[in-house]
């Protein structure tokens, strides 16, 4: 019994000691050099951020080894495709000095990364070729389909081209999902059956793998998403067709389709033959762009609390992925700014900068716990001493509960789509009594823990006056946009069932809410812009003009 107790008593104090360090307490596979990679997604058709991330050195500094360069700096836009012919792209015509431009752009943006020694990446949508090229070989119904003969070789050309005029490019992200051609004045986009692993995903990974990871000894990153992202037996297919390479890696998004809390934690993660790198987006477009306290990296690594319910089988973090899967974790890339379309649009990157530091700390130290890294956060980048470094986890951990409860449910009792960039529709709320009350439980208690955050705000010593000015600030835009949200949802459900006295008290209740949320910038200098009621971007009911209506 002495010798079990000395146990027990030794089996704790090397917790003890494990917690302090900052390491798990089990076994880990050695990972070496991980891919720790960062973009900023700007808002296609728009000007481009103005990010500290867009500097090469600062997010050098935060733990990151390679920039991914977003679609419209892509060098698939810059080459001048004189190999295949010179008058695709004659000299002196419009859309040849528009190449050079973005060209000469692109060059210097990949010299101030080569300076600091960080790996070039350039996402680039396939198939995209200039107009000229697809008018003159007449190829206007078939560019999109990489089994045609033609599209082979001027893809192939195509990565030639980009690989001898930008020498420096490490390695190419390739985006079959969507096309944006927003800023692609001079060139077209299409991909034929992008879902399709026979016809589309098998051949043209092919391809790309021949031209870059085997000739060229260089990387290429082939994204899943909106094409194998989310059906295991087309991932599997696809990983069961292609031959694992060092040089290839396959990019998953977290959670299946897009960045949205509730989503199913992704099935294809740690499946089949191939690296994964993760993708993970700090400011997310559907939940403010950072515009308040939103702390997604715990629930990326260690799980969030809605995929808790998962079959203990199933892989549902990071964490457990590189526990069970270290053979296949081949990093994270982070989006540290943008997604989406239009604002809001932050002037203090404080929330974008947690998510993103915490990430690409973690990325490459999956030995060491997120509360470790998150500490280490509060106290070198915030300068946070004593009991105000509880108080900030506190309050970062409380905006998770508080942007799932507040937008959807634990449950995904609602659509998550009534609400984004800077606009809200009428909600979309799943059928059922039970399920509604649910929902509207947790609205109630999303305001409370924004409550608490406020509170939290108020109460830390913060280091300067611009961020405490900020983090209260933008505490309080959570509060008060998230009473705009409960509003709506509580109105639906009276409306739904037919109740006019409740109705017209939410009505009173929405009024006051806007009213409260447009005086924030009277007294927070540094919070973001604000959500409109006119917005309708993609949003198909839009629910100001729905509570018009009720007023009749």
């Amino acid at each position: 019994m002495n010798i079990l107790n000395s146990v027990k008593t030794l089996t704790a104090s090397c917790f003890v000691l494990l917690s302090v360090l900052g390491t798990r307490g089990v076994a880990q596979n050695t990972i070496d050099n991980p891919l720790i990679l960062d973009m900023v997604h700007h808002n296609p058709g728009e000007t481009p951020y103005v990010s500290k991330y867009n500097d090469p050195a600062v997010i050098k500094e935060m733990g990151y080894n390679g920039k991914v360069y977003f679609l419209f700096e892509s060098p698939a836009l810059a080459i001048n495709w004189e190999s295949v012919d010179k008058d695709i792209l004659p000299k002196g015509s419009e859309d040849r000095k528009w190449v050079d431009a973005k060209a000469a752009q692109i060059k210097k943006m990949h010299a101030a990364c080569k300076v600091e020694n960080m790996a070039i990446y350039a996402m680039s949508d396939l198939v995209l070729f200039p107009k000229r090229l697809i008018e003159k070989y007449n190829i206007e119904k078939t560019f999109g389909d990489p089994n045609n003969p033609l599209t082979e070789k001027l893809v192939r050309a195509q990565i030639n081209e980009m690989f001898d005029q930008f020498p420096d490019l490490d390695g190419l992200v390739v985006r079959i999902g969507e096309t944006y051609l927003h800023d692609a004045t001079y060139h077209l986009g299409a991909i034929d059956d992008k879902t399709n692993p026979e016809k589309t995903i098998i051949p043209l990974i092919n391809i790309l793998k021949e031209e870059i990871c085997e000739k060229r000894n260089k990387q290429l990153i082939f994204r899943t998403w909106g094409a194998f992202d989310t059906n295991l037996e087309n991932y599997m297919k696809v990983s069961n067709a292609i031959e694992p390479h060092d040089n290839l890696i396959i990019s998953v998004k977290h959670v299946e389709g897009d960045f949205h809390r509730s989503n199913a934690f992704s099935k294809v993660i740690g499946q089949g033959r191939h690296r994964q790198i993760i993708e993970v987006q700090s400011a997310r477009e559907y939940e403010g762009k950072g515009a308040y306290p939103n702390y997604i990296a715990n629930g990326v690594i260690d799980g969030f609390e809605e995929h808790a319910r998962m079959p203990e089988d199933k892989i549902n973090s990071l964490q457990e992925f590189v526990d069970t899967k270290s053979e296949l974790y081949a990093g994270v890339w982070t989006w540290s700014r943008g997604g989406g379309w239009d604002g809001p649009y932050v002037k203090d990157e404080l929330w974008c900068d947690l998510n993103s530091w915490v990430i690409a700390q973690w990325g490459q130290n999956t030995d060491k716990t997120e509360e470790f890294i998150f500490n280490r956060y509060a106290t070198e980048r915030l300068n946070l001493t004593g009991d105000d470094v509880a108080k900030f986890r506190k309050l970062c951990l409380l905006s998770a509960e508080a942007v799932v409860r507040g937008r959807n449910s634990t449950f995904r009792d609602m659509n998550p789509w009534w609400t984004r960039d800077q606009g809200i529709a009428w909600p979309m709320v799943v059928k059922g009594d039970i399920e509604q009350k649910r929902n509207l439980a947790q609205k109630d208690e999303s305001i409370v823990k924004w409550e608490e955050i406020v509170t939290l705000s108020k109460s830390i010593d913060w280091k300067n006056e611009e961020t405490k000015n900020h983090a209260i600030g933008s505490s309080e835009y959570g509060l008060k946009l998230y009473k705009i949200y409960r509003t709506l949802v509580y109105m639906k459900y009276a409306d739904d069932h037919g109740n006019a006295k409740n109705i017209k008290k939410w009505i009173k209740a929405y009024d006051k809410a806007w009213k409260d949320y447009n005086k924030l910038a009277e007294k927070y200098n540094t919070i973001a812009t604000l959500y409109t009621q006119d917005y309708d971007r993609h949003i198909a009911n839009n629910a100001n003009r729905k509570v018009d209506a009720l007023r009749k």
